[in-house]
């Protein structure tokens, strides 16, 4: 019987790989949609008229299709800074550890947003990062508190086993942020809504508290969107962040988040999304790596019930990924990944940036229109910057300092 098993294993393995295309050229042929030409066939050849009506037109299909609808900002969401010292990191920054309650009742859900800001400085431009990990994890600090957290194999809520501090510090660099005069706010997504197998986290995140329909309903990646934003709530009352300069970042599924967070909420000055691939920065109508199908049928939680009915009908999709960066539009947006990273499609992701840069003309910023392929680790700076590391599907130290430069070009410090 196990034998029986393990072959069934080995062969669905088999036929998923053998199903996934990495040859370029069977990438296929596709017409993208023009994200300047309106759905009654006029051009948009103006500002005025791409954020007044294309660019609107545009979030409904994305709502309606893709992530779903999302409640507004609720004014029962409230911030309790429970721990504040002007002294972390042996004198180099302030700390402070607040508690995000989605509900305002003794119910919750409640997420635990860390804060960093340089020492002495006010008003700094701030990196608001969704995390896949504890707080605790993302540095050495003895004084972060370490909460329960939900665990992806036994679907259940529990202090983590033997927690090592810092574990994944090689992923922040919080230190050589701080050192820059940049502030960091970090927050695990899995406290916004548990990513269970099957989405079954809804029953435990904030979805359960707002109610919406199935077809058009938020899916999981509209509410850690959603997440992200009440963490920015927070960050513009706080005078030592800049409201005006936050960046967010976010990696894999939760690159795809903050692009998604970045395109409803304009108070983000700036995105930077790490790897997001499918139904992220890289284009849906390339048959390369990860496909609209894989996402409909290993996680169709992330998105709206709609979506289901784009799976083998790639075509007919209404937007591709270079409508989705073109909602960023004018603020800067910076694409990371990596070139092992062939399920996230690279290549895709620089066909994805290209094809939006017109939207970023229009309003008088820049993108790419370099037309072959980055040497590694050698970025385009633009308005919209792309990046490909030497490497896996990661955050990569070396990644970390291309985004300090990337805030340093656009957020010049004040002091």
């Amino acid at each position: 019987m196990k034998l029986k098993v393990f072959l069934s294993t080995a062969l669905l393995v088999a036929l998923t790989a053998a199903a996934t295309n990495y040859d370029e050229e069977k990438a296929g042929d596709y017409t993208l949609p023009d994200p300047l030409v309106c759905a009654d066939s006029t051009r948009v050849t103006n500002a005025e008229a791409w954020l007044q009506k294309r660019r609107p037109d545009i979030l409904e299909l994305y709502r309606e299709n893709i992530f779903g609808r999302s409640p507004g900002a609720e004014t029962n969401v409230t911030f309790n800074v429970w721990e504040t010292s002007t002294n972390a990191l042996g004198g180099a920054a302030v700390r402070k550890q607040i508690e995000i309650n989605f509900s305002g009742t003794a119910n919750g859900p409640f997420a635990h947003l860390l804060l960093y800001t340089p020492a002495g400085k006010i008003s700094a431009p701030t990196f608001l990062c969704l995390s896949f990990g504890g707080n605790y994890a993302v540095i050495d600090d003895p004084a972060i508190a370490i909460f329960p957290g939900w665990n992806w194999k036994t679907k259940e809520l529990g202090m983590p086993k033997n927690p090592v501090r810092g574990e994944a510090a090689r992923n922040w660099k919080i230190a050589g942020t701080l050192a820059r005069g940049c502030g960091i706010a970090i927050m695990d997504y899995r406290e916004v809504e548990p990513d269970l197998p099957g989405g079954t986290g809804f029953k435990y995140g904030v979805r359960k508290n707002f109610p919406l329909p199935t077809t058009n309903g938020w899916g999981a990646i509209g509410a850690w969107a959603w997440g992200a934003s009440r963490g920015l709530d927070y960050l513009v009352t706080d005078k030592d962040v800049d409201a005006q300069r936050v960046i967010l970042f976010g990696h894999s599924r939760l690159g795809k988040t903050v692009l998604w967070a970045g395109a409803q909420d304009t108070r983000f000055a700036a995105v930077i999304a790490n790897c997001s691939g499918e139904m992220g920065a890289s284009l849906s109508r390339r048959d390369y790596g990860e496909t609209v199908d894989d996402v409909a049928k290993h996680f169709p939680y992330w998105m709206c019930g709609n979506f289901q009915q784009f799976s083998n009908r790639w075509n007919i999709l209404p937007v591709d990924s270079h409508f989705l960066l073109s909602l960023i539009a004018p603020r800067p947006l910076f694409l990371n990944t990596g070139s092992e990273d062939r399920w996230g499609d690279p290549h895709g992701e620089f066909l994805a940036a290209r094809a939006a840069t017109p939207v970023y003309e229009l309003l008088s910023k820049t993108g790419i229109t370099e037309t072959n392929f980055p040497p590694l680790d050698e970025p385009l700076r633009h308005d919209i910057t792309f990046n490909c590391h030497a490497g896996k599907h990661d955050v990569l130290p070396s990644d970390w300092d291309k985004f300090l430069d990337f805030a340093d070009a656009h957020f010049p410090q004040k002091n």
